[in-house]
């Protein structure tokens, strides 16, 4: 292909690109280091004006990493994705395992397994969280089995993270399952078989043959799921009310402090924050994707 013609097809997506992710992010970078208030907002933080901005410096910075509520945010981010991208990963490659071998009904249940993901975020926030509300379906279960008409399940600060980590695995879980699913059905059928005549069981088989095979998938699940679980707010604004302040993920903290604090630059500090924690935790991922490229074009 000529150079000229390349381009003619590269520029309008190199443009769009430009405006909507490079643009964003310098601007953002940028704003990080000015005091940014709405007009007619009082404060004398920074700056002896009435609202409007002006550049200090690091400051953003330094008082984002000395906020107790950040490293609260922060580290109930961190909890929320060492628990769920890991199950969830694990619940979809099981429940493609199983829909390998189905043969007769499987567009049925392969449906009924992506109802979740199709399901909006908050929407099915909203579902989960009326289960276990005074009134739900688990205090329901909790009354027969306690045989009490008057118990309730209730949240509380001790179990308010798990039902919010249960219900982003039931939501996310189908997009690891169809993925492994679509890799299962490219898996030679001569690789299962010599496996078959050389003894392998099941685990064994799935162990040396299925996972090696997937190993490629697993990566791009990983990474995907790291980007969401890291930027998760829709499911955690259903459930972190003002009882539980400490169940609020980054996102969350960024947009009240952006939004309702009016706090525009330090909002800004704390988004660019939040994408370079996204880089490093992608980065061993990204190193092992790159090495694995390399090895192919050996």
């Amino acid at each position: 292909m000529k150079r000229k013609t390349f381009w003619g097809f590269a520029a309008p997506s190199v443009v769009v690109m430009t405006l909507l992710m490079l643009f964003p992010l310098v601007t953002t970078v940028y704003l990080s280091f000015f005091r940014v208030l709405p007009r007619n907002r009082y404060s004398l933080s920074a700056c002896d004006d009435l609202g409007g901005s002006c550049f200090v410096g690091w400051k953003n910075y330094s008082d984002i990493f000395s906020d107790g509520e950040f490293w609260t945010a922060f580290w109930f981010t961190l909890k929320f994705v060492a628990v769920t991208v890991p199950i969830q990963t694990l619940f979809g490659l099981a429940v493609a395992l199983l829909l390998d071998r189905v043969g007769r009904g499987r567009g049925f249940y392969m449906a009924a397994l992506l109802t979740p993901f199709i399901v909006t975020p908050v929407v099915g926030s909203l579902l989960v969280k009326d289960l276990f509300a005074r009134t739900g379906f688990v205090s329901k279960v909790v009354q027969i089995l306690t045989g009490d008409p008057e118990a309730t399940f209730l949240l509380t600060d001790g179990n308010v993270n798990w039902v919010i980590f249960l219900q982003s695995i039931w939501h996310v879980m189908p997009f690891a399952m169809i993925s492994l699913f679509a890799g299962l059905q490219s898996l030679p059928a001569e690789r299962m078989e010599a496996a078959s005549i050389d003894g392998a069981g099941f685990w064994r088989s799935l162990w040396h043959v299925k996972v090696p095979h997937l190993r490629s998938i697993f990566l791009f699940i990983t990474m995907i799921s790291l980007m969401d679980a890291y930027r998760v707010y829709d499911s955690v604004f259903i459930f972190a009310t003002e009882r539980f302040a400490d169940s609020r993920s980054l996102q969350m903290y960024t947009i009240e402090v952006a939004t309702d604090f009016g706090r525009v630059g330090r909002g800004n500090a704390l988004s660019v924050v939040t994408v370079l924690g996204v880089f490093v935790i992608l980065l061993p991922f990204l190193y092992i994707s790159y090495k694995d490229q390399l090895a192919e074009r050996a």
